[in-house]
């Protein structure tokens, strides 16, 4: 199976456009045609719909195309162990990470990264909601949780220590909080899932109940509980680094600060277990290790 037509595409599934997936390998539109034609009758299927107004993906050739991006993948690791192409990567890299974090740790870094490897384009997927990294294809992800499922690699990235704050009007309000017991009956800006969660300090131990608090606004998105803590809306249980130039210019204040949430989180760069380590993929976890460690959020 030809790896240029594979390339052609996995770019026209992902632009939905075979003239600009042909140009971008300086093809003309009938000869791109030509060649994804060609594949399909080696295939037995169709794996793009075609129309005067537009091109979509079959269902045939939604199945193909995780399968298209692995062999190619396959390939490029094939070339890398020959010390073919060692100097420049390239390809297209899907990335997903946490929109919060993105915006304020890695989209800043993404011109000095380019500048470094001109051939690779970012494919980034941001979202405060978790991407299934499988079924979505993706080849890295950044995800802060304990790495307990057995089909990923990873490779750790940082802590991800979870405190407690709020604004220092909401504070002078309603009150410091100096013990755990103090945070019943406070505003609570609370997490998506308001399951109970612990709260430890040495061999203490302390249950985090949204029902012993006020609740009037839930939110998933670490942005958006920032912006809120900094109104004064209310407590707020942030990842450290969202929080960490707040608290350090007082903006907001790191409540109870000899407790920790206990999650056991970290920030992981993962890929699939059943993927091959790319190039590209290498050196843009190499390039986010480097530049985040030591992290720039540590307090």
């Amino acid at each position: 199976m030809d790896t240029q037509t594979l390339r052609l595409f996995v770019a026209a599934a992902e632009r939905l456009n075979i003239s600009a997936a042909g140009r971008s390998f300086g093809l003309a539109p009938a000869m791109a045609s030509a060649r994804l034609a060609k594949l399909e009758r080696e295939l037995g299927a169709e794996l793009l719909h075609r129309t005067t107004r537009k091109v979509s993906l079959s269902q045939e050739g939604e199945a193909f195309l995780p399968y298209a991006r692995e062999i190619l993948a396959q390939s490029e690791a094939a070339r890398a162990a020959l010390g073919l192409n060692a100097d420049s990567p390239s390809g297209i890299l899907r990335f997903a990470a946490p929109s919060s974090f993105a915006q304020l740790y890695i989209i800043p870094l993404l011109p000095t990264f380019h500048a470094q490897y001109p051939d690779i384009t970012l494919d980034l997927r941001l979202s405060d909601t978790r991407f299934d990294l499988i079924e979505g294809s993706f080849d890295l992800a950044l995800r802060s949780a304990p790495l307990k499922d057995s089909s990923l690699r990873g490779r750790k990235l940082g802590e991800d220590k979870r405190i407690l704050c709020a604004a220092p009007d909401y504070l002078a309000r309603r009150g410091i909080p100096l013990n755990p017991q103090d945070l019943d009956g406070h505003d609570l800006l609370s997490w998506g899932n308001a399951t109970p969660r612990d709260l430890v300090t040495g061999d203490k131990r302390f249950t985090l109940d949204a029902r012993r608090m006020v609740c009037r606004t839930i939110l998933d998105d670490g942005t958006s509980q920032r912006i809120a803590t900094l109104a004064g809306g209310g407590i707020s249980v942030n990842s450290h680094w969202n929080v960490a130039d707040e608290i350090r210019t007082g903006r907001l204040v790191h409540l109870l600060p000899d407790w920790q949430l206990d999650d056991a989180s970290v920030l992981w760069l993962i890929y699939p277990q059943s993927n091959v380590l790319t190039p590209k993929v290498r050196v843009f976890m190499d390039f986010l290790l480097a530049e985040l460690t030591p992290a720039p959020w540590q307090l």
